[in-house]
């Protein structure tokens, strides 16, 4: 398994429409597992294809708190919302951010599982909260795209500060010589 590298707001290609998986194979669970391992290891709840960089309608999650609850969506697809709920989200793509939004509060959805099995199944909650994100994703739609204009630019103002300083900082380290 390798940790990939997660892609950051305002990266044009975050907002690529992912391509439906054509074929469940041994590269795509490939795919799979390292989506795991990166979202783990960040930490994160949820991370989708686009997010590193692959443009397939591939998403993983867990919720949970034990870390041993997966759950593998393929070309996903939400059937049917009902309810609205108002809660904060962040994003491994727009690290150290987090805002309010308004999402359905439980959804059906229609996908294939890691075998390439169709399943249906319903979610609340912040498992149904994560799952729109994630679909977002696929669609090229981050969470910042619900905030006002406003908090958009000053989002990506900051972030876009931060990855310099970052750079700077890296780049003071390479030409350091050790001591």
């Amino acid at each position: 398994m390798a940790l990939l590298p997660i892609l950051e707001f305002p990266d044009p290609r975050l907002r690529t429409r992912a391509q439906p998986v054509e074929a469940v194979d041994a590269s795509l669970r490939k795919l799979i597992d390292d989506m795991f391992e990166t979202m783990y290891a960040a930490p994160g709840i949820g991370l989708a294809a686009t997010q590193v960089n692959v443009h397939k309608r591939v998403v993983v999650i867990d919720v949970s708190e034990t870390r041993d609850q997966p759950l593998v969506l393929i070309n996903p697809e939400i059937l049917e919302r009902r309810g609205v709920e108002e809660s904060e989200e962040g994003c491994l793509s727009v690290p150290g951010i987090y805002d309010k939004v308004r999402r359905a509060e439980h959804v059906r959805v229609r996908t294939l599982d890691r075998e390439g099995k169709s399943i249906e199944f319903e979610a609340d909650g912040l498992l149904a909260v994560c799952i729109q994100h994630e679909i977002d994703h696929l669609d090229g739609k981050l969470f910042v795209d619900y905030l006002s204009d406003l908090k958009r630019t000053r989002i990506r103002k900051k972030l876009e500060k931060e990855r310099k300083g970052r750079a700077a900082s890296s780049q003071m380290k390479i030409g350091t010589p050790a001591i």
